[in-house]
């Protein structure tokens, strides 16, 4: 059973940074795509990067381009390095895994989430 645990979330002021972290378990992720998503209140949930299984291939939002980092240390761990927060970052973010290589940002499995707060 795929399990996906977030950690790292947290108070921040604008302008400061966090990282998050993805534990993943259940199987062998090495060959399949992780990534990122967060849900605003009120909003959509809205993709944020992904990682493909060799950590080679990685994909951003527009909105966070150039200040997130996605990464990956071996099959089953993922980060996502957030830098220059915005109060508009402020979020529940959620890990993803998809049973691809690689995606569009459709993802198949999702985390609890962890909240991430911006403070302006």
């Amino acid at each position: 059973q795929v399990r996906l645990v977030e950690s790292g979330g947290g108070l921040v002021q604008a302008g400061g940074s966090l990282r998050l972290s993805c534990a993943a378990s259940g199987s062998d992720f090495s060959n399949l795509a992780m990534g990122w998503t967060r849900q605003a209140p009120g909003k959509e949930r809205e993709f944020v990067a992904i990682v493909s299984g060799s950590g080679r291939s990685k994909h951003y939002a527009d909105s966070v381009s150039g200040r997130f980092t996605v990464s990956r240390d071996n099959a089953n761990k993922m980060y996502l390095q957030m830098n220059n927060l915005k109060p508009g970052d402020t979020a529940i973010y959620y890990c993803a895994l998809s049973n691809l290589p690689w995606t569009n940002g459709a993802f198949d499995y999702w985390g609890q989430g962890t909240q991430v707060t911006v403070s302006s």
